[in-house]
Parts: C-alpha cells; structure tokens; sequence
C-alpha cells in the first residue's frame, strides 16, 4: 500500500473524529438541558460511529509505528485489513439494531416529536455530508470483485470508514423523508418501515465489505 495514500487517509479519518465527537457532545448536551430524546439519541448513535472511526484510525497509526518492524516481515497491511473486517461487523450490528427497533415501533407505535425530530436529522446529515466530502473516498476499480490486483489495493480500512458515514447520511436522509411523510399525511407507520428498507441496505453494505475484506485477509486469489 501506498503510505502517503495511507497517511493522508488517516488525516482525514481524524478530521472526521474531530467534527463527529464535538457534534455528538453538542448532541448529547443539548439532550440533556432540553430534555430532546431525538438529541439524545442521535448523539449516542453518533458515537458508535466515533468508536468505530476511531478502530480505524488506531489501525492506521499502528502500521505507521511498525512499518518497519522485524515483527512484521510481510508488512503491516494486514493490521488495516482486520480493522476493516471488525468494522463491516460493526456496520452489520448496525443495520440489524435499526432493523430490530423499527419492527418494534411498527408493532407498538410512539409518538414522535416531528418537528425536533426532522431538525436533529437535518443536523445530522449536514455533518455526515461535510465528513463525506472531507473523505473523498475514491474506489479502486478492478475487472472483478475478485481480483487480486484490486484486493491488494485496495483500502478497505478506510473504506469501512467511508461505510459508515455513508450509512448515516443514508439514515438520516430516510428519516427526513419518513417524519415528512408522517407529519403532513399522518402516517407514522412510515417511519418504521423506512427504518427496516435503511436497515437492509446497511447489512448489504456491511455483507459486501466483510466478504471482500476476509478475501483479502486469507489472501484469496480467483483462479
């Protein structure tokens, strides 16, 4: 792997650590002295992403620190790589948490705050859209999914992070469209079931990236 590719990486990893933490303690603060539950929430949602974001940039500065170590004769790109697999399971808990609680708002409908809670989706995908763009994840493209050359350059690490931002964005956009729906038509079974569509599109992601990143980690090349 390229290491300045990879340094640069790990740059805009901590940068989106930055914005995500000071947006979820904002979150989580505001919660508390207003009582928003939706704030709370999301500020607490957020931070399984930090954690997650931050499994990835703990990673990067390991294979800086023994880039050069005897303990590591074939190098450090593995450490990447198994950030990267524990990651995508992180995104795939996520997907299925999602699906879990939206089945059970559908079964036991609450009341939703609509107006809080459209402004504290709205917040968020403005962060996750400005930590997107701070990531500019560009793939590499291989003539296959298998293809060594592109499971070797592939940055699935970073990728993992990029998954994760996008997940929420995609989360929050949904959420927009559902509490919309259910403000001015009165249906808040919508909220649910776009919550179980989000749900299933995360664990496809999630799917797609620990199958690509356990190829690369047993060293998979397609005959």
């Amino acid at each position: 792997m390229n290491h300045h590719h990879e340094f640069s990486n790990e740059k805009k990893t901590l940068s989106v650590i930055v914005v995500s933490t000071i947006t979820m303690v904002l979150e989580i603060l505001f919660g508390f002295i207003t009582g928003s539950m939706a704030l709370l929430a999301d500020g607490f949602h957020m931070g399984t992403h930090v954690l997650a974001l931050g499994l990835t940039l703990v990673s990067y500065i390991l294979i800086r620190k023994f880039k050069n170590s005897k303990s590591f004769p074939k190098g450090t790109d593995k450490i990447g790589d198994l950030a990267a697999y524990t990651s995508s399971l992180f995104l795939g808990l996520t997907g299925l948490s999602v699906i879990y609680e939206s089945a059970l708002r559908l079964f036991n409908p609450q009341n939703i705050e609509f107006n809080e809670a459209i402004f504290v989706a709205f917040v968020g995908l403005i962060v996750n859209v400005i930590c997107i763009f701070i990531m500019e994840y560009k793939e590499i493209k291989g003539e296959h999914t298998y293809d060594k050359h592109h499971l070797q350059h592939e940055d699935f690490n970073f990728k993992a992070a990029y998954f994760h931002i996008l997940t929420d964005a995609l989360t929050s956009v949904l959420a927009i469209i559902a509490l919309l729906v259910g403000k001015y038509f009165n249906l808040t079974y919508f909220d649910a079931l776009i919550g179980i569509l989000g749900g299933i599109l995360i664990i496809r992601w999630a799917f797609l990236l620990i199958r690509d990143t356990m190829l690369k980690l047993i060293d998979f090349k397609k005959e």
